[in-house]
């Protein structure tokens, strides 16, 4: 377990410092390309291998370390029945949106993500969904989870519900700074209503991620999740740094206008994913049963009073 705790921690760390070179790279030496002639060239071919592929690196970074805290705290199980119906609902719903637009709006994909599927869609982009959303869910779900009484079907929907409200609110950064800037990943074939986004990429956002947090919610049913405010660590670090790559990219490289859009996450995500992770307590209460003290009275005997005679000598 201690060895998984390791790996967990090092994919971490290399998913938030992969992520902070793809920052410096595009706000600062991409604007400033005599940086780059200034290093050696074996320097100027490692900073293009870097941002080549380091899009590709933050996200299976990303993935592994959410797939490994899944692992150690949930189970095998649980793990795999959130990462296949994400990755898999997601890819369906990215290969549908990027042939016909919908659920997402008429869109393409463009270079620095990696192989794509089909030729559509970057293997990297569902592996973004299912650590991004397992955060979500987690997140909501152990908020919740805190108070008295069972994890019932209520608590169910509105877990689901602010899950997939949280993988949403990102997108309200993330879109803006990977289709919008310089250097864009993706581009919309339509001009959206808002700030250059269609509606309907909102709410496929908001119906994919609702959709694999159900199917992980079902399978998840019969299992016993228990995870604690100590446990919410990573989710909540997983979910500001993500946010954070895009809210800096956005509002350092496009105009004000995008702050509005920038305020509105940190609003429906920011907060709630720090509320929820401070309210957060074991999902399952433990139960302590009351044991009836014995009343030893009954078992008491009845000693005949005994005659102690007089030692004499």
């Amino acid at each position: 377990m201690k060895q998984l705790l390791i790996a967990e921690r090092v994919c971490l760390i290399a998913h938030i410092a992969s992520m902070a070179f793809g920052l410096a790279g595009l706000l600062i030496v991409l604007p400033h390309p005599e940086l780059v002639m200034s290093l050696p060239p074996g320097g100027q071919t490692l900073f293009q291998w870097g941002m080549a592929g380091g899009g590709v690196v933050y996200i299976i970074f990303g993935a592994a370390a959410v797939a490994l805290y899944a692992y150690r705290t949930l189970g095998l199980g649980a793990t795999l029945t959130f990462l296949v119906p994400s990755v898999f609902l997601s890819l369906g719903s990215e290969l549908l949106g990027t042939s016909t637009g919908f659920p997402f709006g008429h869109y393409h994909y463009l270079s620095g993500l990696g192989y794509k599927i089909a030729g559509l869609v970057p293997f990297t982009i569902p592996m973004s969904r299912f650590y991004l959303g397992f955060v979500s869910y987690v997140i909501a779900r152990a908020g919740l989870g805190s108070g008295k009484g069972e994890f019932n079907w209520v608590r169910q929907l509105g877990a689901i519900a602010l899950g997939a409200m949280l993988l949403t609110a990102w997108d309200f950064v993330l879109d803006p700074a990977m289709s919008q800037t310089s250097v864009p990943f993706w581009e919309f074939e339509e001009l959206g209503a808002f700030f250059g986004m269609p509606y309907r990429n909102l709410a496929g956002w908001m119906g994919t991620g609702a959709l694999f947090m159900s199917v992980a919610a079902f399978c998840w049913r019969k299992t016993p999740i228990q995870l604690d405010r100590s446990e919410m660590g990573l989710p909540l670090i997983v979910y500001l740094v993500n946010f954070a790559f895009g809210a800096i990219i956005t509002v350092t490289s496009l105009d004000s206008r995008f702050w509005f859009p920038t305020l509105l996450a940190v609003f429906l995500g920011v907060v709630p994913a720090i509320v929820l992770s401070w309210i957060a307590q074991p999902a399952a209460e433990e139960e302590t049963e009351t044991i009836p003290s014995l009343d030893t009275s009954a078992f008491k005997a009845e000693i005949p009073p005994q005659r102690v005679g007089v030692l004499r000598k």
